[in-house]
């Protein structure tokens, strides 16, 4: 797990960026193999800043054109919820580890993760414990999602919108 990526869409998740970029989650990561940690920062408003040292080097940008390139790269995404970002990471194929924002009255991205985790194709948790499932993941677990089925993952977000 060389690169990971963290995105929190056109949104801010500064709880998410703050989990990650913390020392604790930092240590896990490089222990894992993580020599680069790459953070999309959206809107939001902590801003952690870039490290470039020869063991690991930290990004932050807040938007960029399009995301693929940094997906692509990736061995591991860890996202919001945002069902957007889930599916790009999904169809890339790449691991995917979804952290619930807590504070979203209308929760539907909880929904949304735990049916993408009952299926099998990511992990899931919320910013506490976020530390203690990157210690503890296994992303071998993980089932492929079939690429090029947007209409399959429309009726599921009905699904899990209530709209069926």
């Amino acid at each position: 797990m060389k690169s990971v990526f963290v995105t929190v869409g056109t949104t801010s998740f500064d709880e998410l960026i703050a989990a990650v970029s913390s020392p604790a989650a930092e240590q896990v990561l490089r222990s894992r193999g993580c020599r680069q940690l790459v953070l999309q920062i959206g809107r939001g408003a902590l801003q952690p800043a870039p490290q470039h040292g020869p063991a690991f080097v930290r990004e932050v940008f807040r938007f960029k054109e399009s995301l693929a390139e940094d997906l692509r790269s990736a061995d591991l995404v860890i996202s919001h919820a945002g069902a957007g970002s889930c599916l790009e990471t999904l169809e890339e194929g790449k691991p995917l580890l979804v952290v619930i924002n807590e504070k979203l009255m209308d929760n539907h991205q909880l929904e949304l993760a735990r049916q993408l985790h009952k299926d099998g194709h990511v992990l899931y948790c919320n910013c506490s414990t976020l530390v203690e499932t990157l210690q503890s993941m296994d992303l071998a677990t993980l089932k492929p999602f079939l690429p090029g089925q947007p209409e399959k993952f429309a009726l599921f977000l009905d699904k899990v919108a209530g709209f069926e």
